[in-house]
């Protein structure tokens, strides 16, 4: 048997994307030249990997124990590479973000990362957060910034700041709660007002535990595929969404008649984490990413001392 880190890469890409054609579009390959490299690769392994169906693909549990061993052999690979050709030394920095801080935070850390010998070859990707962690563990990345905990002991986490969540909605309905702001909790809100990212976006899921609601209620107004979306649906009077602090400025400023509030204390809120691989050597570079980018969380983060913003 002579399986090749090729047949791997698109083995696993074929696994994630669950369809021939997407498939060969993310790792720029024509489809007859992936199709007759994952043959060749259940030639070898002896059986069928993949399910054809009119849809897509399904992994057989031959394809599953592959797409297991397939994910640690090319994380190991890549913690090798990376071990020679480190950021700041000549090496590639693959750094991927959850969609609800990308467009905030990188624009503040972007300069400073330029300006210093990690961010000389820097490559970014944003996507939802069991992408990330998914090529995090496969070595496409070599660290990820996300807002949940991870749950492997394969990673390594640090926190970067904490996030705390604002109520924001019209001008007018946000008003409405200045005479109870003292009092004002996430689990007194109607949750029919309530306008939330779809799932697979952890900010989502998130304001629906603070709430203490599942998806399953009936009366949640889900489906928004971005945040900005959800800002400008509230500034227009559709409902209220929880609004995370590092996007307020930018937000309020794209979206005319956007007001929030802050809850009392404890705040709801999530914290933002940069993780990497424990296999991956840190050598500096990872300590003075998560500097860069604590500190640029810590500016959008400025207080200005006022319970209600315009």
């Amino acid at each position: 048997m002579n399986i090749t880190f090729r047949q791997l890469r698109y083995f696993l890409a074929l696994a994630e994307q669950r369809h021939f054609t997407r498939a060969a579009e993310t790792i720029h390959v024509t489809q007859p030249a992936l199709s007759m490299q994952i043959r060749a690769l259940e030639e070898m392994a002896g059986g069928q990997l993949v399910e054809r169906t009119p849809t897509g693909i399904v992994l057989t549990p031959r394809g599953r124990a592959l797409a297991d061993h397939a994910r640690k052999v090319l994380a190991t690979m890549s913690g090798l590479e990376q071990a020679l050709r480190q950021p700041g030394q000549g090496g590639r920095l693959r750094l991927g973000m959850i969609p609800t801080v990308a467009p905030y935070l990188l624009p503040e850390a972007l300069p400073e990362l330029r300006a210093s010998d990690i961010g000389r070859d820097l490559h970014l990707r944003e996507a939802m957060t069991e992408r990330l962690l998914n090529e995090l563990e496969s070595g496409r990345l070599d660290a990820a910034v996300v807002a949940t905990p991870p749950e492997d002991d394969g990673m390594v986490a640090v926190p970067l700041f904490t996030d705390r969540f604002l109520l924001a909605g019209s001008s007018g309905r946000i008003a409405g709660f200045s005479d109870r702001a003292d009092s004002l909790r996430p689990q007194s809100l109607d949750p029919a007002q309530l306008l939330l990212l779809d799932e697979g976006h952890c900010l989502g899921d998130q304001a629906l535990e603070v709430c203490g609601l599942s998806r399953r209620g009936g009366r949640l107004d889900l489906g928004a595929a971005s945040l900005s979306t959800l800002c400008r649906l509230a500034a227009q009077g559709m409902g209220l969404t929880f609004l995370p602090e590092i996007a307020r400025r930018q937000e309020m400023a794209a979206a005319p008649g956007l007001a929030a509030i802050r809850f009392p204390d404890p705040q709801p809120a999530r914290q933002v984490l940069l993780m990497r691989r424990a296999s991956t050597p840190a050598d500096g570079w990872f300590d003075e990413l998560a500097d860069t980018l604590r500190q640029a969380g810590q500016g959008l983060l400025a207080d200005d001392g006022v319970s209600q913003f315009r």
